[in-house]
C-alpha cells in the first residue's frame, strides 16, 4: 500500500497539471491555441483513465491485502 501513497497524489497532479495546460493553449488561441488545445485535452483524457486505474487497483489491493 505504500507504493499508492505516492502514485495516487502523482497521478492526480498529472490532471491538474495537463489540464491547466490545455486551458492555457485554448485562450492563448492563435496557431499554438489550435495546435495544441485539442491534444492537451485528448491527453488529459489518457491521464485520468490512468489515474482512474491506479485509484481501483488501490482498492483492490486494499481490500485483498488490507
Amino acid at each position: 500500500m505504500d507504493i499508492f501513497a505516492y502514485l495516487i497524489p502523482a497521478a492526480l497532479v498529472g490532471v491538474f497539471l495537463v489540464l491547466c495546460f490545455g486551458i492555457y493553449a485554448m485562450f492563448r488561441g492563435g496557431d499554438f491555441g489550435r495546435s495544441w488545445s485539442n491534444k492537451a485535452m485528448r491527453m488529459r483524457v489518457v491521464v485520468q483513465f490512468v489515474a482512474i486505474l491506479i485509484l481501483v487497483a488501490a482498492m483492490w489491493a486494499k481490500q485483498h491485502y488490507g
